[in-house]
């Protein structure tokens, strides 16, 4: 056989631009062939390369003349180039052809982006593969959730990641990155638990028809699962939930309970709720039609409502907080998936059982850290900054499942005032307030529940919060002689309980609290009006110790949870 070879002048042409390329040399084809592919793979590797290092490397930032703010604490900013994304993408094309030229772009991804929420590493990953034209590997910390027996392919935060390139790429006009999305999601929905589905079905139904399979097969899936109308018609547009309840009603699913609408007079309880009347369901229950449990008020209020109404359902006393709704779960799990650390905190007050499962076996605290992303978690623990509501969700429910400690007097301080009431309320105002500085979110679940507004005597930090009611009240808490008023003993009890649900919930640092409060009382109320470098360093001091009573708290439960684990496995062996 005659090995052919190539003219002296080969032409290669670009469908897409009409540009064309010659190479005068003849060059024998089949000794070239594999060099030349070699070479053509290495040319775009380092292509790829350089223009990735130029999306990278800060050394290029001063050729950059558009930038991407993206919203957040604190507001992120991804720096790019406008020849790059113009020439990739036809929506920024578009975007800077609207442009003054020479002057630089300042875009914000909200603007760009905006029936859906796109995170800061989403927008990355997406205008990283416009540099590069490949997919880098998927940034594991912001894909895979706090529980470590997870594979992380089809845990919430995953999904969460994906849908948001998925969304960007459409709205950007990326088509193979959308596919690419498209075939990834769709491989892993078997892996996906049933309540994140509508999530992906919700962002397939944006992207239109470029999402058709994934979302016809998203649509397949939900008709065939166990989701209420309710849960339907909260999270779907009214057309996919009448495709949904059309294609169950074609299957052969026509449980009522299941697939089909509430009964009028639940409906009423539900309305009443949105509309935050729990009067109105209180009369409506008189009527005698339903109950709290049949009607599964409480699920609805912890799911859809705001936390003072599920707190005002509860104090109705006609609910069973252990109650299961059809599917199985219970308030709590429904409030795990909410991911309100205040509701949590208020149905375990009232009974909640954390050691309860789902039916298929999964606990609130494994629902929790399955929703919440790892780096979030482990970077607010480790830092010590301000724990993020996931977080603290975890938290709460994993000191719910240990022994609940004793609640009696909050230190060795507040029994040394024996019968001082005057010190006494001094105290709890002291302490509550250095929680509330030091620990603002933990702080504020324990005070909302109590029904504590504020902090009256402590002015540690920023005194801005509560400046008014210092000043209200700091005459009159050091009247001379004191004189005890109702509203002060109001005020002790709600504070009391502060302290109690701080104790409770996370003990190890309320442990702490004591330890600080017996020491350094009497240089407390100081502690940040004086500027000095001591006192700063005090402050930096008592800060250290509660970073390190949260790594002990978190030690401690991961041994039990191994220690369980072992436990578990040795059991079905």
């Amino acid at each position: 056989m005659e090995v052919s070879h190539l003219t002296a002048a080969t032409a290669f042409s670009d469908s897409d631009n009409g540009s064309t390329v010659c190479f005068s040399d003849a060059i024998p084809a089949a000794a070239s062939v594999v060099e030349s592919a070699t070479a053509d793979v290495e040319a775009l590797r380092r292509l790829s390369d350089n223009l990735g290092s130029l999306f990278q490397s800060p050394d290029f930032d001063f050729c950059a003349d558009a930038s991407i703010a993206v919203a957040g604490s604190p507001l992120r900013e991804v720096r790019a180039h406008r020849c790059v994304l113009s020439t990739r993408s036809p929506f920024f094309r578009e975007v800077f052809a609207r442009r003054e030229k020479g002057v630089p772009a300042k875009l914000e991804l909200r603007e760009l982006v905006r029936d859906l929420e796109v995170g800061y590493e989403a927008l990355v990953a997406v205008l990283g593969y416009l540099y590069r034209g490949r997919v880098g590997p998927l940034p594991r910390g912001f894909c895979s959730c706090v529980d470590e027996e997870c594979s992380h392919e089809g845990c919430r935060p995953a999904v969460d990641f994906m849908v948001q390139v998925l969304y960007a790429s459409f709205t950007f006009e990326i088509s193979e990155l959308v596919n690419l999305f498209q075939r990834h999601l769709l491989d892993i929905l078997k892996k996906v638990a049933i309540d994140d589905i509508p999530v992906i079905l919700n962002v397939a139904n944006m992207c239109s028809k470029s999402c058709a399979r994934l979302l016809t097969k998203c649509i397949e899936i939900v008709a065939k699962s166990d989701l209420d109308f309710i849960t339907l018609d909260k999270a779907l547009p009214p057309d996919i939930v009448k495709q949904i309840m059309d294609l169950r009603l074609s299957i052969g699913i026509v449980w009522p309970e299941i697939s089909g609408f509430p009964n009028k007079h639940v409906k009423s309880i539900h309305r009443a709720l949105d509309s935050d009347d729990v009067e109105l369901v209180r009369m409506l229950l008189t009527e005698g039609h339903t109950s709290l449990d049949d009607s599964y008020a409480l699920h609805y209020a912890v799911a859809h409502c705001d936390s003072k109404i599920t707190t005002e359902v509860l104090d109705l006393g006609l609910a069973d907080v252990n109650h299961r709704n059809l599917r199985g779960y219970t308030v709590l799990h429904i409030a795990a998936m909410r991911r309100e650390p205040q509701i949590i905190v208020s149905l375990l007050t009232k009974g909640a059982r954390p050691s309860d499962l789902t039916l298929d076996g999964r606990k609130a605290l494994e629902i929790s850290k399955r929703l919440t992303k790892s780096v979030d978690y482990y970077r607010s623990t480790e830092e010590g900054k301000a724990s993020p509501k996931d977080g603290l969700c975890i938290e709460i429910l994993e000191q719910a499942e240990r022994r609940d400690p004793l609640i009696g007097e909050a230190s060795v301080s507040l029994a040394m005032a024996g019968d001082d009431l005057r010190g006494r309320l001094l105290y709890l105002e002291n302490r509550v307030a250095l929680a509330r500085v030091l620990f603002p979110m933990e702080a504020k679940v324990a005070m909302d529940i109590a029904q504590v507004d504020g902090t009256m005597e402590f002015t540690l930090g920023s005194t801005s919060n509560h400046t008014t009611t210092n000043q209200r009240t700091s005459v009159v808490l050091n009247e001379t002689p004191f004189r005890i008023r109702q509203e002060y003993l109001a005020r002790m009890i709600a504070l009391s309980r502060t302290v109690e649900l701080g104790k409770r919930f996370f003990r190890r640092c309320s442990e702490v609290l004591n330890k600080i409060m017996d020491d350094d009382y009497t240089e407390l109320t100081s502690l940040g009006q004086d500027g000095s470098e001591e006192r700063r360093k005090r402050y930096l001091e008592l800060q250290d110790a509660l970073i390190k009573a949260f790594s002990e708290d978190k030690e401690e439960f991961d041994r039990s949870a191994r220690s369980s684990s072992s436990s578990k496995l040795r059991s079905r062996r």
